[in-house]
């Protein structure tokens, strides 16, 4: 008949929650190397990648996400949880 206040409380959790965008490894991989400060050529070079398919990356995780520039980049990535909250720097 009723419910427990704590089965309510675990309901509420699961509804605020936002799930996590998917993201490609590889973008998860540019977006902690960016969190860390390395610049685009750093991040080609380190992934063997060029700096253009470093920058198509970036800007396809800035359109999932809808900002406009790396701190809000960066701020929404922490928010959707994907990026741990204590990345470390260079």
């Amino acid at each position: 008949m009723g419910r427990s206040r704590g089965n309510t409380a675990l309901q509420l959790d699961r509804v605020e929650r936002k799930p996590a965008l998917n993201i490609t490894p590889r973008q998860r991989e540019i977006l902690r190397m960016v969190a860390m400060g390395h610049t685009n050529r750093e991040i080609g070079e380190s992934l063997t990648i060029s700096v253009r398919t470093v920058e198509v990356h970036r800007f396809n995780l800035m359109r999932r996400l809808n900002v406009r520039n790396v701190a809000q980049l960066l701020r929404q990535a922490l928010q959707q949880g994907l990026l741990a909250r204590n990345f470390t720097t260079k």
